[in-house]
């Protein structure tokens, strides 16, 4: 048998581009990529306000800095997760190791689940944090739009993290049926 899009078959091959970028997970972990981007990018920007009465500035969500630090912190961290799993997209051809592979894809499938959890606790902490904020603290409604995108852009992580989990769940059940069919059937015993 020839190996299959996840076997070792196929390791050692030249690097293709159109095959990686046409790949339902790399597809989901870019556009997770710019969910982070839309996320911490918006919440740097616009999610600290001043008024001239203050010195200093505070966070748009109810004045709760860990608010805003949460939100950078997930961010950008997720952000630096998703170019790892890219660049362990673009190496995992080269892997010709079955053992290995797995052990790739139980990576991807951790991690993935655990992002997943974090956006969904980021989502309930801004949204929460932003329903309890006072109108008195922002009069001209300064950065809202941003406050907004960034809850949104959250909620819609929690998607796109779970299908990369769950993809990653499909590509481990290719890996473990590719290693029995190879213990069951040795290349050397086909005619």
């Amino acid at each position: 048998m020839e190996g299959g899009a996840y076997g070792a078959g196929k390791a050692g091959g030249a690097f293709d581009p159109h095959t990686l970028v046409r790949q339902p997970h790399t597809i989901l972990r870019v556009v997770s990529w710019v969910f982070s981007i839309v996320v911490f990018g918006s919440i740097v920007n616009e999610g600290y306000l001043n008024t001239p009465s203050e010195g200093k500035e505070f966070c748009i969500y109810n004045r709760n800095p860990n608010a805003c630090s949460y939100g950078v912190g997930v961010g950008v961290f997720a952000f630096l997760t998703c170019l790892l799993y890219l660049a362990l997209d673009v190496y995992f051809p080269q892997i010709s190791s079955v053992k290995d592979r797995k052990k790739a894809v139980l990576s991807d499938i951790g991690v993935s689940a655990f992002w997943a959890f974090l956006w969904f606790v980021g989502f309930c902490y801004l949204a929460n944090q932003w329903q309890v904020s006072k109108p008195k603290d922002n009069p001209l409604n300064e950065g809202t739009d941003a406050a907004r995108a960034a809850i949104a852009f959250s909620f819609f992580s929690i998607f796109t993290w779970s299908l990369t989990a769950a993809l990653a769940v499909r590509r481990f059940k290719d890996l473990t049926f590719q290693e029995e069919y190879s213990t069951l059937f040795p290349a050397s015993a086909q005619p």
